[in-house]
């Protein structure tokens, strides 16, 4: 039994420990936040042990493993006190905000000898494993081309100002750009030599980008492209036939609304992001599974040289010269159990990880390029990129 504890139960928190209480083989044993109706729902929920501080948890001989989902600005800082407590560590996107942080958290894990994930990111789904597995096994040739699209409403939701602030980790580029650079990467290998991007900030009221748009050039010449607007005017779920629910539907109308009041001067929106957050409100059910539809990486379409491949209802679709054939994916499949995976396999069979510490670092590179192109109009050339390492399991032929 792996025994886990969360650093930061905000959003991303309460998602990451509702996915830990599926994935077989987890308990979740420790939490740490500042705020005390956050512990105090996670100590009756979860029957862990609550911290104030973080240092305090790393320092618990019970927990095996941490993921981090503390702010941006902390996960460095919070990646080394793990690395220092003996702890294995998965860090919640966006793994840095600079190279130099990236830098130091892999020389604590090192020094320390424990494991280091760059977790959260899409490249975990089983979608894109699948994904991978095909191109691997030479079924549809070499890949030369992946191309991602993907409409949310990241920047018409309940924000803090550090949210929103690129210079403490925050707004749409190192927000939701890791998870279309990870899959990005993954398929095409892992090693992206240049990065030419623009970027669109369309209302005034949310300052910072919300859209952009990036063409990376891989080493092996694939060409990679992903285009990302968060203004939530249209909805991922529209691009595919069966995403149209009234759910939906009424979720894309409370966003035109908080749009709305945002352009009247909505003030301070604490109370409304505390809602969110884990102890904040009512726990969201878990509910049954459902239907893919498009998210924070959008929908992917992989061209290869003798046919292409993306997301389905169910899995995937693969295009060859007999037609479109559907591959269902195994139900319960998820990002967090594969996160899991890849540490235990890391820690008690010493497999280097697909999403080590290396690979964070190159994907943090890429999404710092898409800033920098965005801001100095011209192309970025890379220098710290990593070959994708072998999934495991046997690669489809």
């Amino acid at each position: 039994m792996l025994k886990a504890g969360v650093l930061g139960l905000g959003l991303a928190g309460g998602i990451i420990l509702r996915s830990l209480r599926r994935v077989p083989g987890v308990s979740v044993v420790a939490a740490a936040d500042v705020r005390e109706a956050a512990l105090a729902a996670f100590e009756a929920d979860y029957g862990g042990t609550g911290y104030r501080d973080a240092g305090e948890l790393c320092a618990d001989p019970g927990v095996d493993a941490v993921w981090i989902a503390t702010p941006s600005q902390l996960h460095a800082r919070h990646a080394i006190m793990a690395a220092q407590g003996g702890k294995q560590a998965v860090v919640e996107k966006p793994f840095a905000t600079s190279l130099a942080e990236g830098d130091a958290m892999i020389e604590a894990a090192a020094r320390a000898g424990t494991v280091l994930i760059a977790g959260g990111a899409r490249g975990f789904e089983p979608a894109f494993t699948a994904m991978r597995q095909v191109i691997t096994g030479g079924r549809l040739g070499a890949v030369r081309a992946i191309t991602t699209v993907a409409f949310t409403d990241w920047m018409i939701r309940p924000r803090e100002p550090r949210e929103l602030d690129p210079a403490a980790g925050g707004g749409v580029v190192n927000n939701q750009a890791p998870h279309a650079v990870d899959v990005i990467r993954l398929l095409g290998g892992g090693l992206v030599r240049s990065v030419r991007a623009l970027a669109g900030e369309w209302l005034p009221e949310r300052p910072g980008p919300g859209y952009f748009t990036a063409l990376l050039e891989f080493e092996s010449g694939v060409a990679g492209s992903l285009t990302y607007n968060g203004y939530g005017y249209l909805g991922g779920w529209e691009l595919v036939p069966w995403g149209d629910t009234l759910a939906r539907r009424r979720q894309q109308e409370a966003s035109g609304a908080y749009r709305q009041a945002l352009r009247g001067g909505l003030g301070d929106e604490s109370a409304a992001r505390e809602a969110r957050r884990f102890g904040g409100g009512p726990a969201p059910a878990d509910g049954a599974a459902q239907d893919w539809v498009p998210g924070d990486a959008g929908l992917v379409v992989v061209s290869c040289e003798r046919g292409d491949m993306r997301q389905s209802r169910a899995g995937l679709y693969v295009y060859d010269d007999e037609g479109r054939h559907e591959r269902a994916l195994p139900a319960g499949e998820s990002l967090r159990g594969r996160e899991v995976a890849e540490l235990v396999a890391a820690v008690r069979c010493g497999r280097a990880p697909v999403h080590s510490g290396a690979w964070g670092l190159a994907t943090t590179e890429v999404c710092l390029a898409i800033a920098q192109s965005a801001a100095q109009r011209r192309e970025i050339l890379l220098r710290r990129q990593v070959a994708a390492q072998p999934l495991a399991g046997k690669e489809e032929a």
